[in-house]
């Protein structure tokens, strides 16, 4: 059975309801982050959802946030159902809403959210490829090497931010001149350097263990010493393209551990963009396989 919306019955008050999360005010300085096994592809959301999505994106992203603590602080007050249990109001201890926050729950702290997508380059693909074929250029700035082949790696990892889209709206790519007009230079600045150096360290951990991240999308706020605290999710198939490292070739597009699936049945069905699509079970399935193999791959656990 999947979650693909929860319902706590007013005992909390909901407070936005994104693609995948359903986010609920704990108190004035707290959240409770519900990921639900909702998914979307061509900015449309499913019907249905995939089993354990939630939990298995839940808890590949505390393994990064652990991963990645020594090089920034994080949102996380409680990270496993112990913790967050006992900071939330005891009756939703009962079964009625256990049974939704279960292993897919963390309770994180309220921050001021910069308004931009930091998305990390390290390989060049997707969008990035298109604008590179047409022009040279990567979200406008031109790249030394004329020579990139599809899916080659940068020389060195680039900082490629994005518009932060309300839901239904589409992110919109900038240039770092434009997101320092947003968010104001100094800031942007910090944001760059600190995204490119947790891509890195994430991008090695996962060589090691025979993955690709080839991009991936940090999103982060500022504390009360306007000091930079990662935020939201982090390093998972649905912020981040994962590739095998056995399977990878220069020259053409790769397999991801992501929504490769769906996004194929959707397109092969003319269903891509169209509201009310339920995915057929086989491709749930599929789904849900692949998250899985990427979370054990990358966190050396078997899923239970």
């Amino acid at each position: 059975m999947s979650i693909v919306n929860t319902d706590l019955d007013g005992v909390l008050p909901l407070i936005a309801k994104g693609k995948v999360r359903d986010i609920y005010a704990v108190d004035e300085n707290n959240l409770l982050f519900v990921a639900t096994d909702r998914i979307s592809a061509y900015d449309v959301i499913m019907t249905n959802g995939i089993p354990d999505k939630g939990k298995i994106l839940t808890q590949l992203s505390v393994f990064w946030f652990d991963f990645l603590a020594p090089y920034i602080k994080n949102h996380l007050v409680a990270s496993n159902d112990k913790e967050v249990f006992a900071l939330l109001p005891s009756k939703l201890s009962e079964e009625k809403y256990k049974s939704q926050l279960e292993g897919r729950s963390l309770i994180v702290k309220k921050h001021r959210l910069i308004p931009l997508e930091a998305i990390v380059r390290g390989y060049i693909t997707g969008s990035a490829w298109k604008e590179y074929k047409n022009s040279k250029t990567v979200h406008g700035v031109k790249v030394e090497n004329e020579d990139l082949q599809e899916s080659d790696a940068f020389p060195t990892p680039i900082f490629t931010p994005s518009t932060k889209a309300e839901q239904g709206e589409h992110d919109e790519n900038i240039s770092i001149e434009q997101a320092a007009e947003i968010v104001g230079k100094d800031i942007c600045e910090k944001v760059a350097v600190k995204a490119v150096e947790l891509y890195s360290a994430a991008k090695n951990l996962a060589l090691s263990k025979g993955i690709i991240i080839a991009d991936t999308k940090f999103e982060f706020g500022l504390d009360e010493n306007n000091e930079l605290v990662l935020v939201d999710e982090v390093l998972t198939p649905d912020s981040s393209r994962f590739w095998n490292q056995k399977t990878y070739q220069v020259g053409k597009s790769q397999e991801s551990y992501d929504k490769q699936f769906l996004r194929d049945w959707l397109t092969a069905n003319g269903l891509n963009g169209k509201e009310g699509v339920a995915m057929a079970p086989e491709i749930a399935v599929k789904s849900k396989e692949k998250y899985i193999e990427a979370y054990e791959a990358i966190t050396g656990r078997k899923w239970a």
